[in-house]
């Protein structure tokens, strides 16, 4: 059994790394997957990120969706019970219908959850600030076993703005050796 759970835990994430890679930018239309990646206790948080605004940045008071991929490790089952931000009213989960769900979602141990478009989801409900295609806003996801994990998630980058160039990276700043 011990054997089977390692291979099972090392064949996803070969799935996870493989799908990562093939997902990188080079091609006409293709981009880097978005998203945060993190974890607490046997959960890994894989790839959070804001919905892409549609036709120009999320506005003050708009309702957007957030997804995330969710992976417990091992027994027993976990659950994501909840999620706040500084940078909305409330954060809901809900079903692919819109309709909250409000007992959270079960994490089973070595099961893949996608929180995404279509299916069960989170919503930052009545965000407080204009959010801009690769922007990043603070969420904390909160866990009924393993606690409460806070990260920065970023806004998926823009297509609707292909004039735009993506902002410049950050630069390091070098002094003079003394």
């Amino acid at each position: 059994m011990r054997i089977r759970r390692r291979v099972l835990g090392l064949l996803l994430a070969a799935i996870l790394a493989a799908s990562a890679a093939g997902c990188g930018g080079g091609g006409d239309g293709e981009v880097d997957s978005p998203g945060t990646n993190a974890r607490i206790g046997p959960v890994l948080v894989r790839y959070a990120h804001l919905a892409e605004p549609s036709d120009g940045p999320w506005e003050t008071g708009s309702d957007v969706p957030l997804y995330v991929w969710l992976f417990n490790q091992r027994s027993p089952a976990d659950r994501l019970v909840s999620a706040e931000s500084p940078a909305a009213d409330s954060i809901t989960i809900v079903d692919a219908d819109g309709e909250v769900i409000r007992t959270g979602v079960e994490l089973p141990p070595e099961k893949l959850v996608e929180l995404e478009k279509d299916r069960t989801h989170l919503v930052l409900r009545d965000v407080r600030q204009e959010i801009r295609g690769g922007d990043f806003v603070w969420v904390t996801l909160h866990f009924e076993r393993a606690g409460s994990l806070s990260l920065q998630v970023p806004s998926q980058p823009p297509t609707y703005d292909k004039e735009s160039p993506p902002p410049p990276l950050p630069t390091l700043t070098t002094w003079p050796e003394p």
